[in-house]
């Protein structure tokens, strides 16, 4: 049985996607950009990826795991130079879980503020 979860983002349904899906004991969450409640994005890119990185857990919370099921992430960023930040926060945050990782220079984003966006994939016990 699938089960989708939804952030809110108003991108959601005029793209067609959720923040997450769950399909059995598999998660993955969609590419999460830093926005707040309000719509705020704040100019830091560590801070930007701690908000990622909440949003991501709220959703698999949501789907019934947690960052220690998380088996691989995906972190694009619009500036290289940015890697040394972003790289802090998903290490303190994956220090003792280490997926697997993939890091992308991309162009930009749909919203020139973001600075990242972090995916995640997660299985959880059968």
């Amino acid at each position: 049985m699938r089960q989708q979860v939804s952030s809110g983002s108003p991108f959601e349904p005029t793209i067609g996607f959720c923040r997450a899906v769950r399909e059995d004991r598999f998660i993955f969450v969609s590419a999460t950009a830093a926005i707040w409640p309000d719509g705020d994005v704040d100019p830091d890119a560590g801070v930007q990826a701690r908000r990622c990185l909440e949003i991501i857990e709220d959703a698999l919370r949501e789907c019934g795991a947690t960052l220690r099921d998380v088996v691989r992430t995906r972190v694009f960023l619009v500036d290289a130079a940015h890697a040394a930040a972003v790289g802090k926060v998903h290490g303190e945050v994956f220090e003792r879980i280490r997926p697997a990782s993939g890091w992308i220079v991309v162009r930009g984003f749909l919203d020139p503020r973001w600075l990242v966006e972090i995916e995640a994939d997660a299985v959880v016990a059968g």
